[in-house]
């Protein structure tokens, strides 16, 4: 599992997997219970420089590439997927900046983001605009030395507690397709902007889903990110980046499984011995987690490659995140078979990563997505 790993990755995975199973693993049935943003386990990222791993040193972070943010976010869905999507969707919505971001801009917020001092998010989805962002319709006009944005935002994680929105909006409507958005930070307590409803939803209880509302907001140039009518491609290369992240979150969820999977399989004695001692328990167990280290090393070298600039890095973003997701799914369901009845009741964990890992083939790209972009990839090619 260590051979893509530097020893100075081993050893941060090695800190955040005990951190996680001390510290967060304790909380997730409760923060699953409630639906309530875990605020402590923000503070705790913070004081130990994980939310730091993935910003530049020149910014206030650790300069840790792609794959390391991965092994984070890894290790804590192990035991708490709504934890481990707080440091995805803080890599999702600092990216636009990270990207296209002026010096001045990364000056400004980056250091809040890296110390945890500041919370994000990345706003592209509208109710008529999922997979399809030409559907967008929040609107962004000049008004004197800044813009007036006008819409609705819908399923954006974390909206409700984000102090900086990556707001995604029309600035052409006769652009054409691809050339029509651009991208917008907008700030906590901005006037007009409103946090309309939060969404109940199945799994990732504690990761609060808000519809937000743009009535006549306004925000300066300066919070315009990118060239005008650069949007849909800041956009595509912020998922390109981010999409690994779902991946390694999926990766997270399917281990845990298997753990309490294999634990139980050792302990539950029916027939007169362990389960884990009847051949068809062993061939799932088996299954789980051979697809699960699959996952894992599709992640980490889609990781790799990313990280080099390689040419084919939606492929490789679209693959990994598409085949953990599908992984996290299938191995999740088998745990709760593994366990029978008990295993579908909340007294063991794996009823609620089964829920967890739902998520993980609908956000950032649905896995019918994921396929076209492989698929056109592939097809594509010279």
């Amino acid at each position: 599992m260590s051979e893509r790993l530097t020893p100075e990755q081993v050893e941060l995975r090695d800190a955040v997997r005990e951190l996680a199973r001390e510290r967060i693993a304790p909380r997730a049935a409760e923060i699953d219970e409630r639906a309530e943003f875990p605020r402590d386990v923000v503070e705790l990222f913070a004081r130990h420089d994980v939310f730091a791993l993935g910003y530049p040193a020149e910014y206030g972070g650790l300069g840790e590439p792609l794959l390391t943010n991965c092994l984070m976010i890894e290790e804590v869905s192990r035991v708490c997927a709504t934890s481990g999507l707080i440091l995805a969707v803080q890599a999702l919505g600092s990216l636009p900046l990270l990207l296209a971001g002026s010096e001045e801009q990364k000056r400004r917020w980056i250091p809040g983001l890296a110390s945890g001092e500041l919370l994000d998010a990345f706003a592209l989805t509208e109710a008529g605009a999922g997979s399809d962002p030409a559907g967008i319709r929040t609107r962004a006009v000049r008004d004197g030395d800044g813009w007036r944005i006008d819409g609705t935002k819908r399923f954006i994680s974390h909206g409700s507690v984000a102090d900086l929105v990556a707001v995604f909006a029309v600035t052409d409507p006769g652009a054409g397709r691809h050339r029509d958005l651009s991208c917008f930070y907008v700030e906590r307590g901005t006037p007009g902007f409103e946090v309309a409803r939060l969404e109940h939803k199945m799994g990732i209880r504690g990761s609060p889903t808000a519809e937000l509302v743009f009535d006549g907001a306004r925000v300066p140039d300066a919070n315009r990110v990118g060239e005008v009518g650069e949007g849909f491609r800041i956009a595509m290369r912020t998922l390109d980046r981010s999409r690994p992240g779902v991946a390694a979150q999926a990766v997270g969820i399917a281990q845990g499984a298997t753990d309490v999977a294999v634990a139980y399989a050792r302990d539950r004695v029916q027939f007169g011995k362990p389960i884990g001692e009847q051949q068809m328990v062993q061939a799932m167990l088996a299954d789980m987690a051979t697809r699960t280290e699959a996952a894992r090393q599709l992640l980490y070298a889609a990781c790799d490659r990313i990280e080099r600039g390689d040419g084919d890095a939606s492929r490789w973003a679209a693959m990994c995140k598409l085949f953990a997701g599908d992984t996290a799914m299938a191995v999740t369901t088998d745990a709760v078979q593994v366990l029978g009845g008990y295993g579908y009741i909340t007294e063991y964990p794996v009823e609620r990563m089964m829920r967890d890992a739902k998520i993980t083939q609908l956000y950032e790209g649905t896995q019918q997505i994921q396929r076209l972009v492989v698929a056109r990839a592939l097809l594509s090619a010279q």
